[in-house]
């Protein structure tokens, strides 16, 4: 698991969402109730990322604009503030993701956490959404170029639809992008549809699943099995990179899908079956997103969990769950039935 204290710079500010404390409070829940122990696990500390790093993904137009900005103290956007402290964060976190990476690639593990990654809304020329740089897309051009790793699945599981990896991988056939996500019509960055596919050499390697406000445990884990374990068996990944955290939960306040803390266990344990079926178990998670600071560290404890292969998870709740309204699974059935035609002709499992 990678972590640096210096993580906590990337705060955006008194009466933002996105928190720098988030990450040690997260750290200090995994302590306290024996993940560490339970799960093996062991904490490196990156080292920040390389302006080749960077440029692998994002263009050198955008690189420099970022770093005049945070000179300058300046926003990108109106939600996604930089100066010289996030930027600093924002290096270690996307060298962090490269760490992960490297002991990966190199054997020294078959798992690893980028605990507190996955910028995934910044794209080649763009930032926004709370992200300036993409580590997922850094560590993918990174295992590509350095390790001459050639084939990845992406499953984003972020609330919100991955647009800046979407959009940087969406001509490449060697990145099979799918991604779990509440429907645009609802919620930012408002794009994720099923038919956005990909194009060129990646037509049919852009797989959204859009789901309705409300979705719970079982219909998010029923689209799961659905479209991840299908294209997971056919596409044989040389690895799986899984990115999200808890902004899924019922209780996160930027969005409206009803998983548990339970649910995510599930999740993060079915990704790391695959991953052990597949890519002899070579699975990195990203556990980044989430905005409740009274759920994020017990979700993120599940989904670090899942991902290491603990047996069971029953900590408790942090409230009863909605009950998840009766119009959503007839409206992820419908989804998966649209998207399972549009990738018929591309995927013989779903011929």
């Amino acid at each position: 698991m990678t972590f640096h204290e210096k993580y906590g710079q990337y705060d955006l500010g008194e009466g933002h969402p996105f928190r720098g404390d988030r990450f040690a409070n997260a750290i200090s829940f995994f302590k306290a109730h024996g993940l560490f122990n339970l799960a093996n696990l062991t904490l490196l500390e990156p080292k920040p990322a390389s302006m080749e790093d960077l440029l692998r993904v994002h263009s050198e137009g955008y690189v420099d604009l970022i770093f005049r900005l945070a000179a300058e103290n300046k926003p990108y956007d109106i939600e996604t503030p930089v100066s010289p402290q996030i930027l600093e964060a924002a290096l270690l976190i996307t060298g962090g993701a490269i760490e992960c990476g490297k002991a990966v690639s190199d054997g020294k593990a078959t798992k690893a956490i980028s605990l507190g990654g996955g910028y995934h809304h910044a794209g080649r020329d763009y930032g926004g959404g709370f992200c300036i740089f993409n580590d997922v897309a850094a560590l993918v051009a990174y295992l590509k170029t350095e390790k001459n790793a050639r084939k990845f699945l992406v499953l984003d599981y972020d609330v919100h639809f991955g647009n800046g990896t979407s959009d940087i991988f969406y001509d490449d056939a060697s990145v099979l992008f799918i991604s779990l996500h509440q429907d645009p019509r609802t919620l930012y960055p408002g794009k994720g549809f099923t038919w956005e596919i990909g194009e060129g050499e990646g037509e049919g390697y852009n797989v959204n699943v859009p789901l309705p406000p409300g979705t719970g445990d079982d219909t998010y884990l029923y689209a799961v099995k659905e479209i991840f374990i299908p294209l997971v068996e056919e596409f044989k990944p040389e690895i799986i990179i899984a990115n999200g955290g808890s902004d899924a939960h019922f209780a996160d306040m930027l969005a409206d899908l009803n998983l548990t803390s339970k649910g995510f266990f599930e999740l993060s344990s079915l990704i790391r079956e695959n991953a052990d079926k597949v890519c002899d178990g070579r699975l990195i998670l990203f556990v980044g997103s989430g905005y409740n600071p009274k759920v994020l560290p017990l979700c993120w404890y599940a989904l670090v969990a899942g991902a290491v292969g603990l047996e069971e998870f029953n900590m408790k709740e942090y409230s009863i769950p909605p009950v998840e309204p009766p119009f959503c699974r007839k409206k992820v059935e419908e989804v998966i039935g649209e998207l399972k035609g549009l990738l018929r002709n591309y995927w013989r499992c779903f011929s």
